[in-house]
């Protein structure tokens, strides 16, 4: 899942919509507006995340109203836990060596 879900969200559009979904539920309409995307665009998009299971779809009369699921996203944070502690000792290693800068004005 998680080699899919990185393919997926490679598209810039598609982070986008990730992102406006992340504050809560919206339709397409909703979604085109905020985007500089079409409407085909939009759909055809969250086709792509739909398939990837990290949005959910819910009929609502003529709309459909589109909702992040989480737990695809919890499969890459798992993921990416390893990498961010590395990157946090280097980050750590990086302060210590400025700290020491500071103290050591030659």
């Amino acid at each position: 899942m998680t080699a899919a879900a990185f393919a997926v969200l490679a598209e810039p559009s598609r982070r986008r919509i990730l992102d406006l979904l992340r504050d809560g539920e919206r339709s397409v309409g909703d979604l085109v507006a905020a985007t500089a995307l079409s409407q085909p665009g939009v759909s055809k998009h969250l086709r792509v995340l739909r398939d990837a299971g990290l949005v959910d779809v819910r009929p609502d009369a003529q709309r459909r109203i589109y909702g992040l699921r989480a737990e695809p996203l919890a499969e890459i944070d798992a993921w990416l836990a390893p990498y961010r502690r590395l990157w946090s000792r280097r980050l750590d290693a990086l302060e210590h060596h400025l700290d020491q800068q500071e103290d050591d004005p030659a």
